[in-house]
């Protein structure tokens, strides 16, 4: 079966999300969302495409694409569902409304269609344990992340009756058409992104407010210094939405065994209450953890709720952890080596807890942490950046339990060149899709052909590969000798071609201003003539 026509109900952010980059893929797209009393009885789903089509932030890449997704309603609307390949329901996180939905769906829609939830959280044995055994073998889930047309991450999880041709029509659609790192999941809560990127995100935001950390402070720790986004922790809040983001969080709470980790941290802090009553809910509202007022920035009390202005923070163990990797900041006994070991050891003790109930190995892990969260490096590949047996240590000296996957590495790594650690011993292959290639998978065999601080290039089965790694990549005299040197070895070596690429957060900011004006000021661009 191949796909080409894609309905989507629901037109959310996720949504009209999926419905754009479906309609980017060539795929001719129904947006269907409620009716709407007044004059357009489609405005919920025609508000989706328009917010896609805002060329701020565009779902679509041009209005030419726009033309292919069709809006309208679930009342007028629900029988054209029986014309498409693929249904996929993006819909509120409620289990009653889903099942609902479903038997609708069972109805209408063909005999081979494929019907799909982007359920961020829900397993998918509660999704279909009321449908019949023929759609429950059509049924998946598919998770994408927002937003859905940049974040590379789509979870693709089976129930136990899926067909396997059925997963391997969503995978081979997913990975070569719409352009994801397709990911297969056991069906467990929040499935990998999800379960570790919300626990990480929660003991972030509980650590913080626990040692007195001021929100500014905790995202200028949990951020760039450990690999992660700029905005942290309070700052990503913000930008979810400190309702919506609480809400993943809850939904966790609810479905996942007492044991589990999760709970020590799945609450809201009680400002969190007081703040999404009033409104303070994130950007989307205009005040959050931050907000601007009169065109300045302030950031808010934890223990008063008043707002202040951000401060110029000046940490030299952020930078230098940021620059020379996490372990600086880890082993500093301020404050904030405190606060970065305190989260961190949890979050990379809760990853390898987590094996084998989610999986074999890490690997599916730290692929959604990096491709659904935006780390530079996931779980297990910090493990072994800062060694196994460290974390052992600190761990033990500090009388916390050790994963068994993590006390199965104790003496070696999680990585062996292009090998993960199994569960319960021994290696195997890391393994992608057939026309597939992560450069990150294959530098770990290779060396450089040259390299300084700013910039390194590998050959790489006879192609030149440059690779930057300044401080946002940006562009300087270093990173332009090592573009040079590759491009002159490129006829030499006689290589095919050259690639520039980056697997950080940023491909690259641009030319490094500070440099350049450094550069003119010392005069040298007289001297250049």
């Amino acid at each position: 079966m191949k796909i080409k026509k894609v309905a989507v109900i629901g037109a959310g952010t996720m949504g009209a999300g999926i419905a754009g980059q479906a309609a980017n893929a060539g795929c001719e797209v129904l947006l269907l969302d409620l009716p709407s009393k007044g004059a357009d009885v489609n405005a919920l789903a025609q508000k989706g495409l328009d917010r896609i089509s805002n060329p701020a932030n565009p779902g679509i890449l041009s209005p030419e694409v726009a033309k292919r997704i069709t809006v309208g309603n679930t009342h007028d609307d629900f029988a054209k569902l029986a014309e498409y390949d693929w249904v996929a329901e993006a819909i509120l996180e409620r289990l009653d409304l889903k099942k609902d939905l479903y038997k609708k769906l069972d109805e209408v829609c063909r005999d081979d269609a494929i019907i799909s939830s982007n359920t961020s959280t829900i397993p998918i044995k509660f999704l279909v344990e009321d449908m019949p055994l023929a759609f429950r073998k059509r049924f998946a889930i598919t998770h994408f992340f927002n937003p859905v047309r940049f974040m590379p991450l789509l979870e693709l999880v089976a129930g136990e009756d899926t067909d396997a041709a059925v997963m391997d029509v969503l995978h081979a659609f997913c990975d070569a058409e719409l352009g994801k790192g397709v990911i297969r999941c056991a069906d467990t809560p929040g499935f990998l992104g999800n379960r570790v990127g919300c626990y990480a995100i929660q003991a972030a935001l509980h650590t913080a407010n626990d040692m007195g950390l001021s929100p500014q402070e905790a995202d200028a720790i949990f951020g760039r210094p450990m690999g992660i986004p700029k905005t942290g922790v309070f700052g990503l809040y913000d930008l979810i939405g400190i309702d919506l983001m609480s809400d993943v969080a809850s939904s966790l709470v609810s479905i996942l065994p007492k044991g589990d980790a999760f709970h020590d941290v799945g609450t809201k802090l009680p400002l969190m209450e007081r703040m999404i009553a009033d409104g303070q809910r994130g950007r989307k509202t205009g005040a959050g953890f931050y907000r601007l007022n009169d065109g300045a920035k302030e950031v808010i009390d934890l223990n008063t709720g008043e707002y202040a202005p951000v401060e110029t923070l000046s940490i030299p163990i952020a930078l230098q952890a940021e620059k020379d990797g996490v372990i600086h900041v880890l082993k500093d006994r301020s404050k904030y080596g405190d606060y970065a070991w305190a989260v961190m050891s949890n979050v990379l003790s809760y990853a390898a807890s987590l094996v084998p109930e989610v999986g074999d190995d890490g690997l599916g892990i730290d692929d959604a942490m990096k491709m659904g969260y935006n780390w530079i490096k996931g779980p297990f590949e910090l493990i072994d950046e800062i060694g196994v047996d460290y974390l052992i240590h600190r761990l033990e000296s500090e009388q916390r339990s050790v994963p068994a996957y993590l006390r199965q590495a104790q003496g070696s790594s999680f990585y062996n060149g292009l090998k993960i650690r199994q569960f319960g011993g021994g290696w195997s292959p890391i393994i992608r899709p057939d026309g597939a290639m992560r450069f990150n998978d294959r530098r770990k065999e290779l060396t450089p052909q040259a390299e300084n601080e700013d910039a390194s290039w590998y050959n790489l089965d006879d192609v030149a590969i440059v690779e930057f790694h300044s401080k946002a990549n940006a562009l300087g005299a270093g990173s332009m000798q090592i573009l040079a040197d590759a491009i002159a070895a490129v006829p030499v070596q006689n290589l095919r071609g050259l690639i520039v690429h980056n697997d950080a957060q940023h491909f690259s900011c641009g030319v490094n201003l500070n440099a350049d004006t450094r550069f003119f000021r010392s005069g040298g661009l007289g001297r250049a003539r």
